[in-house]
């Protein structure tokens, strides 16, 4: 017979208050008592968050975007579990019966009990890099991968390729936009003089004169065009499942996007880092380059490269963002959650639900319960 689970330790309001007043930051649902000091510790990023939230219930926040389609919110918080509050707080006697009932009508396969990670014991040793023991995973590698830590990741030995990996979200702008803005304003002044024409390369008799007015047209032929390619390149490239058998697909996997939902809350992995992306986006700009006429090719990339910009902000702000109750971004806060802790395998768009359309690719409805 297994023995008794210890008793939770048990803690005074006036307790609560010396631990917050001493810069910790503690969190309840219900009666449950959460510390999230050393969360803060590894992620700063959130700390403004998190803090005006110290000391308050976190269930009104659990129930809505970006948790309430996934109790992975509710099982990540439950590592920081700490003890129960005595005695009944301004509120909790009202919401207690409600919370409650709330959770008994919950679906239960949708709030499974969070098993705490022993970090020694785990497929992989945390003291060093991820990226060259994932690929000995073999078919454990895709469940393993699925479930989200809240701890950072380290790839390489080598800090210097490793500070290549990383990068602050202000990045992207700050590097991007003002390489949009001088190639759209080169090729704008080309389509001014009216030296741009279509099938040039093939014939100078059927070719056709491209006015300046189908610049704004090609720029947002390229905006379309990136958000079709963010589809296809999350849904066929990052969401590939590599053969259990291939070291090297796997670690390629993970390095392409395995690592951000193995750790979704490391957000100096969350927009992809300059260097890398250079090589990308200059494989895309010569592409275009010999498949269309100059302008032509080099306006459609710049309205592909602002749409790269939005995609990776639009990102960014779905993990660590608040956006506010029934805007866009709030619903598209929500769609992205469920892809990264529920449907893993649809909901392939991040800064639109467009080609999820297209594609039938949209996650599933599920019937929400609220109990009043």
């Amino acid at each position: 017979m297994a023995p008794a689970p210890p008793p939770a330790a048990s803690f005074s309001p006036a307790e609560v208050q010396q631990r917050l007043a001493a810069g910790a930051c503690w969190v309840r649902c219900g009666a449950r008592l959460y510390d999230l000091t050393g969360f803060l510790r590894q992620h700063p990023g959130g700390e403004q968050l998190l803090r005006a939230r110290a000391g308050q219930d976190v269930r009104g926040d659990l129930d809505g975007p970006p948790h309430r389609h996934s109790a992975n919110a509710r099982r990540w918080l439950e590592q920081y579990y700490v003890g129960e509050l005595q005695g009944d707080p301004q509120g909790s006697t009202e919401n207690g019966a409600a919370a409650s009932a709330d959770s008994q009508k919950t679906d239960p396969a949708m709030e499974p009990k969070l098993k705490a990670v022993d970090w020694d014991k785990d497929l992989v040793d945390w003291r060093k890099p991820l990226l060259w023991q994932v690929g000995h995973l073999g078919e454990k590698y895709d469940e393993w991968v699925h479930q989200p830590v809240t701890r950072p990741i380290r790839l390489f030995h080598s800090d210097f390729i490793e500070a290549l990996t990383k990068t602050v979200w202000y990045s992207v702008p700050i590097i991007w936009m003002p390489l949009m803005l001088y190639i759209s304003w080169c090729h704008y002044r080309t389509f001014a003089q009216g030296d741009v024409r279509l099938f040039a390369s093939f014939t100078t008799e059927y070719s056709v004169a491209m006015p300046k007015s189908a610049f704004p047209g090609l720029f947002v032929l390229g905006v379309l065009l990136w958000s079709l390619i963010e589809y296809l390149l999350h849904r066929f490239l990052f969401h590939m499942k590599p053969p259990s058998n291939s070291y090297y697909l796997i670690t390629l996997h993970f390095v392409l996007h395995g690592q951000h939902h193995k750790a979704p809350f490391d957000e100096s992995r969350l927009v992809f880092p300059p260097a890398p992306a250079s090589l990308v986006i200059a494989l895309f700009y010569t592409a275009l380059q010999l498949l269309l006429p100059e302008a032509v090719g080099g306006t459609v990339f710049a309205g592909g490269l602002l749409g790269y910009v939005l995609y990776d902000m639009t990102h960014y702000y779905l993990h660590f963002g608040s956006p506010h109750k029934g805007s866009y971004l709030y619903s598209m806060k929500a769609h992205h959650v469920k892809h990264h802790f529920a449907h893993q395998k649809s909901g392939f768009g991040i800064s639109t639900k467009l080609w999820d359309h297209i594609f039938h690719t949209l996650m599933p409805e599920e019937p929400h319960l609220k109990i009043q």
